[in-house]
């Protein structure tokens, strides 16, 4: 019998721009040159030049929170430090909590406009 679901960890690009775009006012963009979902026109996630991490926005609490429970997933760069942001391995984030994640930031983006 076949398994039904997932088998893969992981979120593609792809997967997180649907997640995204299901989301009020999300609309598909463009960040420092690379894809990237807005809403009101400001900054939700970006695809970082690697390809294989997202930016996401959130505030250093969440952030600190979020690279504690996970430090494999969740992480920053020097450039990150001061920015209200973290980085999230697409290949190990799970589709529901990146799910959580943007909601969670749609909310937080949005309420500043």
């Amino acid at each position: 019998m076949k398994k039904r679901g997932r088998t893969r960890p992981g979120v593609t690009w792809d997967e997180l721009c649907r997640l995204a775009l299901a989301l009020p006012g999300v609309t598909k963009s463009t960040s420092y040159g690379t894809p990237a979902v807005k809403v009101g026109g400001e900054l939700i996630a970006r695809l970082r030049e690697d390809g294989e991490t997202v930016a996401l926005r959130m505030g250093f609490i969440e952030r600190d929170a979020w690279m504690g429970s996970d430090p494999a997933t969740f992480f920053i760069t020097d450039h990150y430090l001061k920015y209200p942001a973290v980085c999230v391995r697409l290949a190990s984030v799970k589709l529901r909590v990146m799910k959580r994640l943007l909601e969670e930031t749609w909310r937080w983006v949005a309420s500043k406009r």
